[in-house]
């Protein structure tokens, strides 16, 4: 029951909502990458990677000192379904923003 409770509370901000939705739609991303495309400070970001991470949604890679986002595969039955029903919101995606375009990063 407790890893059911932590998937329910993960989707309960609208924040990691779109988190979940930028990446699922975007693939794999760097942490510098979601700052720039969301315009977040790392920190705040970091928690609700962290949230989304913990609660069985995101996986993440480490490359060096980067950090890299993915979301989890296989997902079990609750998870697919849940980012299924996130994939038919109505959001508006910010674009995706490269930090290696903007040269903040080493990647």
């Amino acid at each position: 029951m407790e890893v059911f409770l932590k998937s329910v509370s993960a989707l309960n901000d609208a924040t990691r909502v779109l988190i979940l939705r930028f990446i699922d739609e975007n693939g794999e991303c760097c942490v510098c990458d979601l700052q720039n495309s969301l315009d977040m400070i790392q920190s705040r970001l970091s928690r609700h990677l962290k949230i989304l991470k913990d609660a069985g949604f995101l996986r993440v890679d480490r490359k060096g000192t980067w950090a890299y986002y993915s979301v989890r595969s296989p997902l079990d039955r609750f998870r697919l379904e849940a980012l299924e029903e996130i994939r038919h919101l109505s959001i508006e995606l910010p674009p995706f923003k490269s930090c290696s375009d903007s040269k903040e990063c080493g990647v």
